[in-house]
């Protein structure tokens, strides 16, 4: 908050939170989004991909909002967006970005709105100056090149961005699901965080650990139950049991 209410004084308002999932990243970034509004500043709210975004007040996509454009995974363009539009006008008046899940977007995405904002605000220093809070889980998953191998992702990721160098990196440890709900939660939970976290050796899980399945068929009902008839349904692509709708 002292970054928003003092852009200039700082060269680069870069931040990202690190986050593994149970952390409460959604609740920090939402209240920091209600908190630079309730100032009557502008908030911008945005994900990698429409879950996530759906997740933030008054979240979108982030090609949505910023008008990325679709590009090959090694091709940078900037955004289309027009100077003197009514998206530039927003983006002068924002005092913040907030983008969420963004280990799993392409850093020449970053790249695209570094470029665009530096030439609509016509400063040249970082995102054109504004306060960019992202954040994310590099447990989760990192970009998706078509063709590419793990090398390609690693390489297109923001930790090999020409910005995460000078970004300053926070990060989110207490857990909450750690501390409520029954054993078989918290085993499950603690599992979950294991899996990025393990130095050595193969990561062992109890018997009855999540759900099994022995068809690619079972596995996809489990996973997506009626998708199809509710994709329209945001509450059904948002909560983990599959809510019924008329």
């Amino acid at each position: 908050m002292y970054r928003v209410n003092n852009q200039q004084k700082y060269e680069n308002n870069g931040i990202f939170v690190n986050a593994a999932g149970g952390t409460g990243k959604s609740f920090i970034l939402n209240m920091l989004l209600d908190t630079v509004r309730s100032e009557g500043k502008i908030a911008l709210a945005v994900a990698s991909s429409g879950i996530a975004a759906t997740v933030l007040n008054g979240g979108r996509t982030a090609h949505n909002m910023f008008k990325i454009p679709l590009m090959e995974y090694n091709e940078i363009r900037g955004c289309s967006v027009k100077k003197n539009s009514e998206l530039a006008k927003l983006l002068e008046m924002t005092s913040i970005i907030v983008w969420d899940e963004i280990v799993m977007a392409n850093k020449n995405t970053l790249t695209a709105l570094d470029i665009t904002l530096r030439d609509i605000l016509g400063n040249e220093r970082f995102m054109g100056g504004k306060v960019f809070v992202c954040a994310g889980d590099f447990r989760q998953i990192l970009p998706v090149i078509r063709g590419g191998g793990k090398c390609d992702e690693l390489e297109h990721c923001i930790k090999s961005s020409y910005m995460w160098r000078d970004i300053t990196k926070l990060e989110l440890t207490e857990n909450v699901r750690l501390r409520k709900g029954d054993e078989k939660n918290i085993t499950f939970a603690r599992k979950l965080l294991e899996l990025g976290s393990q130095k050595h050796g193969p990561l062992e899980l109890e018997e009855g650990f999540g759900i099994q399945v022995k068809t690619r068929e079972e596995l996809v009902e489990k996973v997506y139950g009626d998708l199809e008839e509710n994709f329209l349904h945001f509450l059904f692509l948002t909560t983990s049991n599959h809510i019924t709708h008329k």
